[in-house]
């Protein structure tokens, strides 16, 4: 699949993700629906001033509409193993920062 292909697909998916119609993202981003319509089927490409503004607009990482999801680093199954060991570790570290502050509090009062 061709980079314009994975752009597009990306592009459509994130659009739809955010429940935007063609003619509603267009107008946030100043181009024509016609010219939305090519970019999300693969045939023309972005000015980088576009693309900030997609991205803006979906509120989504520039890089996110260049990764392909057949990629093996792109899987849900894996992105959802990360996201929850990272909210462990937080929800860990917050419960130590928590008991190391009562430790503290405790010291000082004594």
């Amino acid at each position: 699949m061709n980079i314009r292909a994975i752009f597009g697909e990306n592009l459509k998916f994130y659009r739809k993700e955010k429940k935007f119609s063609q003619d509603q993202l267009s107008e946030k981003v100043d181009i024509s629906v016609k010219h939305l319509s090519s970019i999300e089927r693969g045939l023309t490409f972005v000015s980088a001033d576009i693309l900030e503004k997609l991205a803006y607009s979906l509120d989504v990482p520039v890089y996110y509409f260049f990764v392909d999801k057949r990629d093996f680093f792109y899987n849900d199954v894996m992105l959802t193993t990360i996201d929850n060991i990272i909210e462990k570790h937080i929800t860990n570290t917050i419960e130590f920062i928590k008991s190391d502050l009562r430790q503290n509090n405790k010291n000082h009062q004594k």
